[in-house]
């Protein structure tokens, strides 16, 4: 009862951080183009106003007049949309996900005590430093280099590449992707509570006053926000990443995941790029080509030897099955004690089930050893390549 709960908790969480998610992207990205897409206004008048751009849309039927201000308008609207609760919704939902299934079983999900032993205590507290040291680390680097640009960018872009080598040298390989993107898309919600909002307010408070704005404000929050949207895309596949082991059980899974964001970035500036006027393809062209050289890099190798299979005596089913037995049905059965249903409803209770799913059984506890999760149920080498052997051999009843 308690597994099955703990899955509808998960599925309610899951799928409130999926929308609030979406809304913030969605918030974000029409930003970003909006700000890409402004002209000039031709009006005088409008210029004489302060506004330093315009776009005109068409959308559902109707016409829309976008504007932007150099710093404020002249005289405060009395409705002023405020772009917050979709950001600390997103977070909170996700640090409640993050906790239902993480925190709450460190043993399980957190450590891999060939990367490094740790108790759980250890464990939970390290995930947690992980995303504060990321954000405090972060707002130091935008605060000493201030509008340095470009530097700052390869400064951040240097110190995800480190995050990422450490978060896969203390935890699992899985929760290490997780907490990394987890860490990003900290940063980003911390950059519109502690910096883009709080400057947007001391802004309207000036105009309040009759005072002009300090348009300092406005180009820290901007310089936050444009590195959020370069964020969003790694931030996306790191909270997908738990369904592709092939990704964070190599053997060099932190420079995989520097990859793969990076290759999500490239893709990014090629959509801010486009929104100017500029179409780049060799931006996504070199996107792709990084994922190509990741999928490249992570081809599975045989684990057996081909000669030394068919020398080997034939591994059955029956030869497999109380490995299984003692190892993966505590979560792969029409009955898990560990879970309200079996994962991704692969079960391993018949001979007929085995054979069923002897291909996800071989990649996920033999080529990529990402089951059992953690392996909490501590499968030995020697019973994994038995059923390299069964699979290598045939798969033979």
């Amino acid at each position: 009862m308690e597994g099955f709960i703990t899955d509808w908790l998960n599925l309610a969480i899951r799928w409130l951080h999926v929308i609030v998610a979406i809304a913030w992207i969605g918030e974000s990205f029409y930003f970003v183009a909006l700000d890409n897409s402004l002209k000039p206004p031709k009006d005088p008048k409008q210029r004489q106003r302060g506004v330093f751009g315009e776009l005109w849309h068409v959308h559902g039927g109707g016409f829309y007049n976008m504007q932007k201000y150099t710093v404020a308008p002249p005289e405060m609207p009395e409705d002023l949309h405020w772009s917050k609760w979709p950001s600390y919704t997103t977070w909170m939902s996700g640090f409640a996900l993050f906790t239902v299934l993480y925190l709450s079983a460190p043993n399980t999900y957190l450590i891999d005590k060939n990367v490094l032993d740790m108790g759980p205590v250890v464990a939970i507290a390290s995930a947690l430093g992980f995303l504060m040291a990321g954000w405090i680390v972060y707002d130091s680097l935008c605060r000493v280099l201030g509008n340095r640009d470009k530097l700052l960018g390869v400064c951040v872009g240097l110190y995800v590449l480190a995050a990422a080598w450490l978060a896969c040298h203390v935890f699992a390989g899985r929760a290490a992707y997780l907490i990394v993107g987890a860490m990003l898309a900290t940063i980003m919600s911390a950059n519109v509570f502690f910096v883009i909002i709080p400057g947007q307010r001391k802004m309207v408070d000036a105009m309040l006053k009759g005072d002009t704005p300090n348009p300092i404000y406005g180009k820290r929050g901007k310089q936050r926000s444009v590195h959020n949207t370069y964020f969003t895309l790694p931030v996306v596949f790191a909270m997908l990443s738990n369904h592709y082991a092939m990704t964070y059980t190599h053997a060099y899974n932190w420079a995989v995941l520097a990859v793969i964001m990076l290759a999500g970035a490239l893709i990014r500036q090629f959509f801010v790029m486009r929104h100017r006027g500029q179409v780049l393809w060799y931006l996504p062209v070199g996107g792709v080509a990084l994922l190509a050289a990741a999928l490249a890099w992570t081809l599975p190798r045989p684990v057996v030897p081909q000669a030394e299979a068919a020398n080997a005596p034939r591994v059955k089913v029956a030869d497999i099955a109380p490995i299984l037995q003692q190892r993966c049905v505590a979560c792969h059965s029409a009955h898990p004690t560990l879970m309200g249903s079996a994962p991704a409803g692969v079960m391993f209770d018949t001979p007929a089930e085995i054979s069923q799913n002897a291909q996800r059984l071989y990649q996920q506890a033999v080529t990529l050893k990402a089951m059992p999760l953690g392996n909490v149920t501590h499968m030995t080498d020697e019973e994994r390549m038995k059923i390299a052997a069964w699979f290598q051999g045939g798969a033979a009843q």
